[in-house]
């Protein structure tokens, strides 16, 4: 890359609002590559963020880390893409040489980041990003749907944590996107019913096209007490809270039938819950987390051949229109899943 390439960059820079940062792209590392941004999707952390209450990204934040593109040009030593070929891009950053890096567990990198925390968001014409971690966008997905590799592998790799196994019930409770792709990734693993709570009627139905089995709205009846008439007073298999509320949270551990898991998806603006400590020891019960990413990409990719992604993009804006599209997934009443820019 010989020229030097102008470029925006989204930044949130105090709660709801959104500038843009002029930036200039320079010469390439050798095991760099320039992504040409064509679909970059808001995520549920960029709204955390937005509203100044990420526990992890203080703001000014530049934001977007779900998206797909065009490779631009390649660093010297770049040999798995080129240029031309349609990407996405795993975007975390870890060091490659503590002790978690050296045993494959990247996930739980000791210095973990993510390219939008080190001012590289994709709300952007262009991202600068290590070759490592793009893989090339096969011929069944879209830019549009590529964009959504990233929440989908979040949605993988909690599924796979919770080890969702042939013939399981499962609960999902939040029909966000994430939840909306756990229940469709957790019927991908053979569980038998999947049940998925949350308050909006419209979005349970659109979770129903997806691959939940069952649909309540906890708005309406006690979410609790609806589970253990569905399963026969047993409670369910495997829980996974993506909401990150404290009532959510309850909910994930006292629905679940003795020696069940419950994994922990959502982010949480007020991080301190309480619940009752005796269930862990009167149910054996096991509750974990799940953040992020570790070799769950390809599986996403190839398990995004059957699954309807583009039912979750519900809008699309200009990347100068950034705020309003930023408005829009944030407004309750906006009917928004997933808000694509299409700079």
């Amino acid at each position: 890359m010989e020229q030097t390439i102008h470029n925006r960059v989204g930044q949130i820079y105090e709660p709801f609002k959104v500038r843009f940062l002029e930036r200039e792209i320079g010469p390439l590392q050798p095991d760099e590559v320039l992504v040409k941004v064509r679909a970059s999707a808001i995520c549920g952390s960029d709204l955390h963020i937005a509203r100044g209450l990420h526990p992890s990204v203080p703001l000014p934040a530049t934001i977007g880390h779900e998206f797909a593109g065009d490779v631009a040009a390649v660093g010297s030593e770049v040999e798995n893409v080129q240029v031309g070929q349609r990407v996405t891009v795993e975007p975390c950053i870890v060091c490659g040489k503590c002790d978690a890096c050296r045993h494959g567990e990247y996930g739980y990198c000791e210095h973990i980041t993510f390219t939008y925390r080190n001012g590289d968001g994709a709300m952007a014409d262009y991202v600068v990003v290590k070759a490592p971690y793009v893989y090339q966008l096969p011929d069944y997905l879209t830019y549009e749907t590529g964009a959504l590799m990233e929440p989908l592998s979040v949605a993988t790799h909690a599924v796979r944590r919770a080890d969702v196994r042939l013939g399981e019930t499962v609960l999902v409770i939040g029909a966000g996107a994430i939840g909306m792709m756990v229940a469709a990734m957790c019927r991908r693993s053979g569980a038998g019913r999947v049940i998925i709570a949350d308050h909006n009627d419209s979005r349970l139905q659109m979770a129903l096209q997806v691959g939940a089995t069952d649909a309540v709205n906890s708005g309406k009846v006690d979410l609790e007490q609806e589970v253990a008439r569905m399963t026969g007073g047993k409670g369910v298999d495997k829980s996974f809270e993506c909401v990150g509320r404290e009532s959510c949270f309850l909910q994930a551990i006292m629905t679940l039938k003795r020696s069940g898991t419950a994994t922990i998806v959502g982010i949480y603006e007020k991080p301190q819950v309480t619940f009752p400590a005796s269930r862990l020891v009167t149910h054996e019960i096991r509750i974990q987390g799940a953040q992020g990413y570790c070799w769950d990409f390809p599986i996403a990719i190839a398990a995004a051949r059957d699954l309807p992604l583009e039912k979750f993009v519900t809008h699309t804006f200009p990347l100068e229109q950034l705020q309003q599209a930023l408005d829009t997934a944030l407004d309750k009443n906006s009917g928004s899943i997933k808000v694509l820019i299409k700079p």
